[in-house]
């Protein structure tokens, strides 16, 4: 995948809450990157220079810049709306 996607999607294979994240966007027909951050140590880099504090926070989104952690729906579809 290349950088030029909108949304990036910060998670876990493993976790659910990143597999939620992943069917809502697909469901949605949205284009999106996922970086694994536990099996890739430069998407781990590149979620921990989002915070401050230097954590793993995830699963995090990137919508135009805009970082959202654990977003609700309405929320990341408030986003997603600002990329049409």
């Amino acid at each position: 995948m290349s950088d030029t996607h909108k949304i990036k999607l910060y998670g876990s294979k493993r976790c659910h809450k990143t597999k939620f994240y992943q069917s809502l966007l697909e469901q949605k027909k949205i284009d999106y990157q996922f970086l694994d951050v536990e099996e890739n140590k430069n998407s781990a880099e590149e979620l921990r220079a989002l915070y401050e504090n230097g954590k793993l926070n995830f699963p995090t989104l990137t919508v135009l810049g805009k970082r959202l952690r654990n977003p609700s729906v309405k929320e990341l579809t408030k986003w997603i709306e600002k990329l049409k």
